[in-house]
């Protein structure tokens, strides 16, 4: 049968589902049923989800939830999380509650610049481009007056932008490379906006250049666009107490506990096998923080893990150490957040989460999200060096087993108790349920 279809998007959602329902299942009216459940009952909220991008069908559901007891630079908060993995939220909380007693976390924004650039190809005399540059570097300002006042107004712009020569990657290729401050905005169709206008003056102010010969007033522009990895845009999370403050129930020698720890991260910074698995268990606090504020973690993702191997090797984002009986935890990430502008002032639990952090600035928000990845990542390192990973995790993993075959309240209770005091795995789980319902 032949699947091509030509107008989908013009068809209406109805017809949308319809014509994939009779193409793609053996009983279409039941997946017509399960994807028309999962519309919101409000009109208006489902007309919004719809309209977010193209092609809508229906809502794919992720929970939030949230993690408390974060003490952040002697404030508690309330940290939203939208994820759909397992004993994230959990061991988030329980890290905050552990250090809400030895300190808290501490986060300081280093620094907030973003980038784009011009890619473009030059064919001529490097010396004549440079002076090309020099003598109208200004107008690469002035032409982005339109684009930058309302930016400019709340203390943000083009900060500067400068002439790159990589001639030694690509035949011909250099780039202008720009720097912009975009407060609490994300700035990404403001950075875009900007690069565009950048080209535009360079193509036109290069074809009426008098010093240029025929060849070099055709520059070709390739491409004009903002860059994800934001390297200068860095947040620091930090926690640190006395060694023998770190005792508790699975820690009954913090000396012991705290060298072993620092040995784990270490691994991690040395060992690129360790160290995705390491990162990967941060991004479960960073992107579920960056979801659930409605910010773009796909890009959050990419810059940190391309921060992470800045130095040519892939490595771990956090490192601890030992210093005069000081324990010592902490990471430094890139993020570009917003807090105004796209889903944040459109989705009605992305405003929700916002008001829950208490209307945070974009430079809060950096501290929030960093704060949560190491929260994440302290919890999988204790549970790694001491009581192992899977204990907590297939815990937590229990009632998606228990979901999975369709248990009834009673069995779910029966089930829950006999894994109080038995080792959780998905065998053991599914032989016990045949073995109740026998």
């Amino acid at each position: 049968m032949n699947k091509a279809i030509s107008g989908f998007s013009k068809l209406s959602k109805e017809e949308k589902i319809k014509w994939i329902a009779n193409q793609y299942f053996s009983t279409p009216t039941e997946a017509v049923a399960l994807l028309k459940n999962y519309w919101n009952s409000d009109e208006k909220i489902q007309k919004l989800h719809d309209e977010f991008i193209e092609n809508t069908i229906t809502n794919f559901y992720i929970p939030l939830g949230v993690a408390p007891n974060f003490l952040i630079n002697g404030k508690y908060n309330t940290i939203p999380m939208a994820i759909e993995e397992s004993s994230v939220v959990a061991a988030a909380a329980k890290a905050a509650k552990f250090w809400s007693t030895r300190g808290g976390f501490k986060a300081t924004v280093i620094n907030t610049e973003k980038i784009g650039h011009v890619h473009f190809i030059y064919k001529g005399d490097v010396s004549k481009l440079n002076l090309f540059f020099a003598q109208n570097k200004s107008k690469f300002f002035s032409e982005t007056e339109s684009i930058t006042t309302n930016m400019q107004k709340r203390g943000g712009g083009i900060l500067d932008i400068v002439l790159n020569d990589k001639t030694d990657l690509l035949p011909n290729y250099f780039q202008l490379h720009a720097t912009f401050e975009t407060k609490d905005s994300m700035g990404a169709n403001f950075i875009n906006s900007c690069l565009e206008q950048f080209s535009k003056t360079l193509k036109e102010e290069a074809h009426n250049y008098a010093l240029f010969t025929e060849t070099e007033k055709e520059i070709e522009v390739v491409m004009s666009i903002l860059s994800n990895y934001v390297p200068n845009c860095i947040v620091r999370a930090e926690v640190s107490c006395p060694i023998e403050e770190l005792e508790e129930k699975h820690i009954l020698n913090p000396q012991e506990f705290a060298e072993k720890f620092v040995q784990a991260v270490q691994i991690a910074e040395v060992e690129p096998y360790r160290a995705v698995t390491h990162n990967k268990g941060i991004m479960n606090g960073v992107d579920a923080v960056v979801l659930a504020t409605g910010n773009d973690f796909r890009a959050v993702e990419a810059g940190i893990h391309a921060y992470a191997s800045r130095n040519g090797k892939y490595s771990s984002l956090s490192h601890a150490k030992i210093e005069n009986g000081i324990f010592t935890f902490w990471l430094e990430i890139p993020l570009a957040l917003g807090t105004v502008g796209g889903l944040t002032s459109l989705h009605p639990l992305v405003k929700l989460s916002l008001e829950m952090l208490e209307k945070p600035s974009a430079k809060e928000l950096m501290q929030f999200v960093a704060v949560a990845g190491l929260a994440q990542n302290f919890a999988a390192l204790r549970s790694l060096t001491t009581t192992g990973i899977q204990e907590g995790h297939m815990k937590m993993h229990l009632n998606n087993i228990i979901n999975q075959f369709e248990a009834t309240d009673e069995e779910s209770i029966l089930i829950k108790k006999y894994f109080k005091k038995n080792t959780v795995s998905h065998s053991a789980v599914v032989t016990f349920i045949e073995n109740l319902r026998k």
